[in-house]
């Protein structure tokens, strides 16, 4: 039962981060790029610090604070405002597409800044998931909306960028801990521009209001918590297999709820990135399971002890 459960809240996580493209794409147009990133902020933000009173939220130390604004200003704060830019002409399944291919710049980030070693298949999988995005951008680039395919690689990009800065934090404190920091400081970073998204703000008609609530209590605030209980119990081979459904579900949730047909380039080149990050993730801990394991002196059967030939007899 209890691992039923455990997967059940990682597949709940895929459904909550799948709708969120679409919810956007529904929301941004009447709250803009910025009323949409600052509402859903502003949502998560509390949501969470009410969960941090029943769920213990401890202070972060001096030291981490850069690091969590650098996470925050990247992973929260440019991420919203590209995303929702980005998909006031982008459709929502082919932005999630995109964003896919984060791991990508993360694995680039690691191997620059933390001497994390590239293996081959790793730099394979990064030039298959390169081609993949390119695929996916040749498909809609018409004219019309190629600048804004532009802004959604933006949004991958930073994306990227915030994974290895929130896993330096995952190690020392906990997965509701980062989320909470991380969406507070996104908030504040993102207050400077309220004049800029006022207006829309004010004017939004209930719908709009309605899916920025929702994404800032959803996809935001519970999908990170319900992520943090799942990864903690899961596999990461399991945990990591599943966020590459997400791309796919939210394809079939923009086509359900928004009428969008994905482009058959899009199709191609999603399963490409998708190939080509579970080789950045997952290669090497697949190569070494099919590698033959060496044999150790333990594991040789002992040699046989020669037995003395027969004597022949005497002349």
């Amino acid at each position: 039962m209890g691992s039923t459960r455990v997967l059940l809240a990682g597949i709940g996580v895929v459904v909550l981060w799948a709708s969120a493209f679409p919810a956007i794409r529904a929301a941004s147009p009447e709250l803009g790029a910025v009323g949409l990133s600052i509402v859903r902020l502003a949502v998560a933000a509390v949501a969470l610090l009410l969960l941090a009173l029943f769920r213990p939220v401890r202070m972060p130390a001096p030291r981490d604070l850069l690091l969590i604004a650098g996470a925050a200003f990247f992973g929260m704060t440019t991420y919203q405002l590209l995303l929702n830019t980005g998909e006031l002409y982008v459709p929502a399944g082919t932005t999630s597409i995109i964003v896919a291919a984060a791991p990508l710049v993360s694995a680039g980030i690691a191997a620059l800044a933390f001497r994390e070693r590239l293996s081959a298949i790793r730099l394979a999988g990064s030039a298959v998931a390169i081609g993949g995005v390119l695929v996916v951008c040749i498909a809609r680039a018409a004219l019309s909306v190629s600048a804004a395919v532009w802004i959604v690689v933006a949004a991958m990009v930073v994306q990227g960028i915030y994974h290895p800065l929130s896993r330096l934090l995952l190690r020392r404190y906990t997965a509701l801990e980062v989320a909470t920091y991380v969406m507070v400081v996104g908030t504040v970073l993102t207050l400077p521009l309220v004049p800029v998204g006022w207006h829309r703000i004010l004017t939004a008609c209930a719908g709009a209001w309605i899916g920025a609530v929702y994404l800032g209590i959803l996809p935001s605030a519970v999908g990170f918590v319900l992520w943090g209980y799942a990864v903690a119990r899961l596999p990461v081979v399991t945990s990591t297999s599943l966020l590459y459904l997400v791309p796919a579900v939210a394809v079939l949730i923009s086509f359900l709820w928004l009428g969008e047909v994905p482009l058959p380039g899009e199709l191609i080149g999603g399963a490409v990135i998708v190939l080509g990050v579970i080789a950045i993730s997952q290669g090497d801990r697949l190569l070494s399971r099919l590698r033959p394991t060496p044999t150790t002196p333990h594991d040789l059967p002992e040699p046989a002890v020669p037995q003395p030939l027969p004597s022949s007899p005497s002349a």
